[in-house]
């Protein structure tokens, strides 16, 4: 019986069609998991178009981040398949480790790019600021389903020139739905640490944390 009341109390209050509806909840992903998927990938899905909406979402988070005496020198080109897209493709490098690839393959390209400036000169606390920029950014890229890279191997003056610039670009971010697989690798502080290929999988050394602490 008093099953039944709250039915028919929940039916006049909410309607007889609101239990009909899907609620949809967004997962909040764990940090872990976001640092796990924010992978380097220099392959990217074509298919996947990256608006400029979807940039501004990403660039957003520099509005909550922390900035070195809150100078918040940095400034964000948004940069998509419509607009100059080619004038970061041909100045920039991708795998610097793997030159013999030439990556990223033709057809495998990133779909967007963000060019970071600094309305100050370039320092300890505007390159800490950076740091921070770049890694937050692509967290929040990685829990809107893409992925991305930062890129500091760019000709900065044909970038500036390009684009319109009021300062040398201080790095890039590609930004796209990766089509890669890459597995992490722990390894010991005497190993190789280069990234390399095989089979078709992009491996990527990393310390584990005994290495990483001081004794």
């Amino acid at each position: 019986m008093a099953d039944n009341y709250l039915e028919k109390k929940f039916d006049e209050f909410f309607g007889p069609d609101a239990k009909k509806k899907t609620v949809i909840k967004r997962v909040n992903q764990s940090i872990d998991n976001l640092l796990l998927k924010n992978r380097s990938y220099r392959g990217y899905d074509q298919s996947r178009i990256i608006t400029e909406e979807e940039l501004k979402e990403i660039v957003s988070v520099n509005c909550r981040i922390p900035s070195g005496r809150n100078q918040q020198c940095l400034r964000f080109k948004l940069v998509t398949a419509e607009k100059a897209f080619e004038d970061v493709l041909k100045n920039m490098k991708l795998g610097g480790a793997l030159p013999e690839l030439h990556l990223p393959y033709p057809g495998t390209e990133p779909q967007a790019f963000i060019i970071i400036c600094s309305t100050k000169p370039e320092d300890r606390i505007v390159d800490i600021d950076l740091g921070i920029s770049m890694q937050s950014m692509l967290l929040k890229a990685v829990d809107m389903g893409l992925n991305g890279i930062i890129v500091c191997s760019i000709n900065k003056p044909a970038l500036k020139e390009a684009f319109n610039l009021p300062s040398e670009p201080l790095a890039i971010l590609a930004i796209g739905k990766g089509a890669e697989k890459i597995q992490l690798l722990s390894i010991n502080e005497s190993d190789n640490h280069n990234y390399y290929r095989k089979n078709g999988i992009h491996y990527v050394p990393k310390l584990s944390p005994e290495n990483l602490i001081l004794k």
